[in-house]
């Protein structure tokens, strides 16, 4: 089935292309949370006569989207955890944690956004990818100490 994707999708594509992917993923999934639409001559037509409006407003997206990656760049985030007698830590730090933590530096990001297969469970420093976008990627780092 061929869709138009409404918005950039990490692991599909960018906004405007015409990406063929199987049908119950078009259907379930992607047309359903709005990342895409159904690929009709109409749509297609439609999606020509406004691209140069679209690559505009994509520059627009990329340059504020540069200059947010360069302040989350900056920023190095410290979490407290408590230690058993053995030394290892109670808890973990999710994404979750770093979202909450993000937001009161007056970051806000989407738990897809943020590259941590498991939560860290260790103490030490860190440091924490995030996509922006499929080309615009920043690290900040995480600093875990033990109370």
């Amino acid at each position: 089935m061929k869709v138009i994707l409404k918005k950039d999708y990490i692991h599909l594509g960018r906004e405007g292309e015409i990406k063929e992917v199987k049908d119950g993923y078009a259907r379930n999934f992607l047309i359903p949370n709005g990342i895409a639409a159904l690929a009709t001559e109409g749509a297609i037509k439609a999606l020509k006569t406004s691209e140069e409006r679209r690559k505009k407003k994509q520059e627009q997206k990329n340059k504020a989207l540069q200059e947010m990656a360069s302040k989350i760049s900056q920023v190095t985030l410290s979490f407290t955890r408590t230690k058993n007698e053995e030394g290892q830590m109670f808890g973990s730090v999710a994404k979750s944690d770093i979202i909450k933590a993000l937001k009161a530096v007056n970051i806000e990001l989407d738990k897809e956004q943020i590259v941590l297969k498991t939560p860290l469970k260790e103490f030490g420093s860190f440091e924490i990818e995030v996509n922006l976008s499929i080309d615009i990627k920043a690290k900040f780092k995480v600093n875990i100490t033990a109370s």
